[in-house]
């Protein structure tokens, strides 16, 4: 008989449940009442961007906030784990592609994302891509259309969606990126973010050293990290 072995949540250090992806792929303004938040027009394609593996986080470890930045901001997004090459892969297929699902934090520096055309300066700084707290197998989520998003910044709640709602869902992401490159295991693709981050509020609300985050996914448990200047 197999004895297991368990110890309290509190007294355990949670790492990422990947911490190297071979490729960390963004979907930008994939909810539309987000991109209308944002001023920003429906994208007809999925925009894409990145993040190297550099930013990414433990759950309870600090976010830090870049030197020279005042706009730190928060994004709770459904992450899709790839878990067997992908090339070319119909829409009705992608989900076979799928190893399973997390949480990412999107987190961003906004004064650092909009000094140009292009979002990368925002959004690629060490400790800006929290991801946990681990990977739901997708056998475990039968349809990841349907799963309610939240966070919370010092316990008031800033975002609230469905992935219902989404532009371009998972199917259509993995489809659609797998015509642009070959998707692989471990990759990592962060899907968008729901409204209600800081930017858009008015006036503006972000994060200050001392806050925390906590983010929540239907299913896929919940993440929390404390916010700290770098």
């Amino acid at each position: 008989m197999k004895e297991w072995v368990t110890v309290p949540a509190s007294s355990a250090r949670l790492h990422a449940p990947i911490t190297d992806p071979g490729k960390f792929i963004c979907i930008g303004l994939n909810y539309r009442d987000h991109a209308e938040e944002a001023n920003q027009p429906i994208p007809k394609e999925p925009p894409i961007f990145a993040k190297w593996s550099n930013a990414i986080l433990d759950p309870n470890e600090p976010i830090l906030r870049p030197r020279g930045s005042n706009q730190l901001d928060w994004e709770v997004e459904l992450g899709v784990v790839i878990g067997k090459t992908a090339r070319f892969v119909s829409r009705d297929r992608a989900l076979d592609y799928v190893w399973g699902y997390t949480i990412i934090n999107d987190v961003s520096a906004r004064d650092f994302q909009f000094i140009g055309s292009q979002w990368m300066a925002g959004k690629i700084p060490e400790t800006f891509a929290p991801v946990g707290p681990y990977i739901v197998d997708r056998a475990e989520i039968p349809d990841p259309h349907v799963l309610e998003l939240k966070l919370w910044v010092n316990g008031t709640q800033m975002q609230g969606g469905n992935t219902k709602t989404f532009i371009f869902d998972v199917r259509y992401i993995v489809s659609y990126l797998s015509g642009l490159m070959t998707l692989s295991p471990g990759d990592l693709i962060a899907t968008g973010t729901p409204p209600g981050v800081g930017f858009a509020r008015k006036p503006p609300v972000f994060l200050q050293p001392g806050d925390t985050c906590r983010l929540e996914i239907t299913g896929l448990g919940q993440i929390e990290n404390p916010v700290k200047e770098a």
